[in-house]
């Protein structure tokens, strides 16, 4: 790092204090400004937002690392425009009607209480043990690798920057509330995407261009069934990424992740309207198509780079090149002054605007679903400064599971896929069968969330303990627990699990009353009233539909180059 660093870095700085003041100027006098920003964010700061939120330390560590390891598997995740399209198009108009905050609030209007505490719990639980804890071990460890210091007065450097990315979000979040993190993320979205771009560039005229990667990469098999780096459809016999399970696991996270999860919703809860929402959601799909060139292609030209050169990436103690070191290898190798303090300025945007979209949504969920229902009548402005406080508390919890995370970050790392494929099916399924079937009872959409809480508690405990006893998946003479609950690939189980979770949701439906018209005016299919319907057809133009073919269209043709 050098002076013209060190001043790039600074004015951005400059730059973000410069919104949190402006923001911080604004009124706060409720839960709807804190929130939801005062429910009047436009489309270009929606999109900005869920893009935003949705790049942090899985993009910079997991998938640059998952495309130097295996190349474009990981893809499937990363090329879903088209599921933000879902969310807009189809649940955009749902939950404006409803007048929420939260997902969980969601579900109580359309099911009942037990349902809105069982989701708010299990949402609460998985952002500070995977989502914060994961987004700050990964922080840590991508700036010591970038910044090449192991020690700084003393003190190990992970634990300077790991906390210090923390303090700094936490300082803004709480503050500034949602408003700071959709008006940070429209600095921090261009910051991010233009260093991404130059790493993409210069990684290309390094190794000699598009073709040479491609040729390299094409080269390298993944599997015995002949698929190499470069398939991004593979055998269906493929012990990770068959492509049957990879598309539906795929689409079954993605549906959970993209249009009913808390972290996502937050900012499209927080348009000016419906038109502002659904436009958001779609410049969100639009930039959503970008992580696979941004990220994933820079891991595989570090990769090729890796077999041109022989040391470009450093080795673990196994001798194999550390794919998980890939994007930070080529920030600190490739990016001359100047340049590369715009990277650590784009890498900063992607973990601030990931942990604030983190801590306030977490904060929403403890102040809305939990301490507003006990005390439905504290003053709205107290409520503001419940959910500032909640913001402290996760903060500090985010910093106290630093310690687990690194004494067990890689595990803990390759397990957050599972987690949330276990995760997805069962609350998909209840927002699948609240919002698709009118007779979907409350009974039935809180058994849904049950079971799938039960089954997936079951495949993570199978797994963590077969592993340690040392038992290999597909081992000889399995037992039908051992078939089901491991053997399974993890994309297969995820599908199987929605199936079963939507049965359970179904068959309990129809054991159970059904629920009275009236609940259910306007939040779900064939329920909405002719003004509803008036006002959802007048949100939206040609303009709408022209630019959501354009992206259906752009991600049809990347699956067909890369089949």
């Amino acid at each position: 790092m050098q002076l013209l660093d060190w001043v790039v870095i600074g004015l951005f700085f400059v730059a973000l204090i410069g919104i949190i003041v402006w923001v911080m100027r604004q009124k706060q006098n409720n839960a709807a400004d804190y929130f939801l920003g005062g429910k009047d964010a436009t489309w270009i700061a929606i999109g900005a937002s869920i893009f935003a939120s949705n790049i942090g330390s899985e993009h910079l560590i997991g998938l640059a690392g998952s495309g130097a390891a295996s190349g474009m598997a990981m893809a499937h995740w990363e090329i879903q425009g088209w599921m933000i399209l879902i969310l807009g198009w189809v649940f955009v108009p749902f939950y404006s009607r409803s007048m929420v905050y939260t997902m969980p609030e969601f579900l109580e209007r359309r099911f009942n209480p037990q349902s809105r505490t069982i989701l708010a719990t299990i949402s609460l639980i998985s952002y500070v043990l995977t989502k914060v804890a994961v987004t700050v071990y990964a922080g840590g460890l991508v700036f010591q690798q970038v910044f090449g210091i192991d020690e700084l007065w003393g003190i190990d450097f992970f634990w300077i920057a790991a906390v210090g990315l923390v303090l700094i979000t936490a300082l803004y979040t709480i503050f500034g509330g949602m408003k700071s993190v959709l008006y940070t993320s429209v600095l921090q979205t261009p910051i991010l995407l233009l260093g991404s771009l130059i790493i993409l560039v210069l990684g290309l005229k390094e190794l000699g261009g598009w073709d040479k990667m491609m040729e390299i990469c094409s080269a390298v098999k993944v599997n015995e069934y002949g698929d190499t780096m470069t398939n991004l459809i593979r055998d269906n016999r493929d012990a990770q990424y068959p492509w049957l399970g990879a598309l539906i696991g795929s689409a079954v996270i993605g549906f959970w992740y993209w249009c009913t999860d808390q972290f996502i919703v937050q900012r499209v809860l927080s348009g000016k309207n419906e038109r502002e929402a659904r436009r958001g959601t779609i410049f969100g799909a639009y930039l959503k198509l970008l992580p696979v060139f941004l990220f994933l292609i820079p891991g595989m030209i570090a990769f090729a780079l890796h077999q041109n050169l022989g040391d470009f990436l450093p080795l673990n103690a196994n001798g194999l090149p550390n794919s998980d070191a890939a994007f930070p290898t080529l920030v600190a190798k490739l990016l001359p002054a100047g340049v590369k303090g715009l990277i650590v300025c784009g890498i900063l945007a992607a973990l601030m605007s990931s942990l604030a979209s983190l801590f306030n949504s977490s904060a929403a969920l403890f102040t809305i679903d939990f301490y507003q229902r006990l005390r439905p009548k504290t003053d709205p402005k107290k409520l503001v400064r419940i959910g500032q406080a909640a913001t402290v508390v996760i903060v500090i919890l985010g910093i106290l599971w630093i310690p687990v995370m690194r004494s067990i970050g890689d595990v803990l790392y390759l397990y957050l896929q599972d987690v949330q494929s276990v995760l997805a099916p069962g609350i998909a399924s209840a927002f699948l069968i609240g919002i698709l079937w009118k007779r979907a009872s409350a009974q039935g959409g809180m058994w849904a969330l049950i079971s799938g809480l039960v089954v997936g508690l079951t495949r993570l405990g199978a797994k963590i303990y077969y592993s340690n006893a040392g038992i290999e998946v597909g081992s000889a003479d399995p037992s039908l627990f051992q078939t089901i609950f491991y053997d399974t690939n993890w994309l297969f189980f995820c599908g199987w699990m929605l199936v079963f979770c939507l049965a359970v949701g179904v068959v309990v439906s129809l054991l159970t009353k059904a629920p009275a018209p009236e609940k259910i005016q306007g939040l779900v299919f064939g329920t909405s009233t002719p003004e509803q319907r008036a006002e959802t057809r007048a949100s939206w133009n040609h303009w709408d539909v022209i630019h959501s073919i354009i992206i259906l269209g752009i991600t049809a043709a990347f699956y067909i180059y890369f089949w």
